[in-house]
């Protein structure tokens, strides 16, 4: 996903979510992804600039967070 996407970091914790940096590092956008068989599918969980990601970090929801 990383050589597709350079601006995507995956989260850890066996979360199955990558963040994806936007706007020149202004915002971010927090996806869910699960492998099919031919292709990787995302699922939104979270847009926010990124000082509201800031926040949701500090109180460890980046790993939960399913606002859309």
């Amino acid at each position: 996903m990383k050589e597709t996407f350079n601006t995507a970091d995956l989260l850890g914790k066996s979360s199955n979510r990558v963040i994806f940096d936007n706007g020149g590092n202004n915002f971010r956008m927090i996806c869910k992804y699960v492998f099919g068989a031919k292709q990787a599918h995302l699922f939104v969980c979270w847009m926010g600039a990124h000082a509201e990601y800031d926040k949701i970090c500090k109180q460890g929801e980046q790993y939960t967070i399913n606002i859309y």
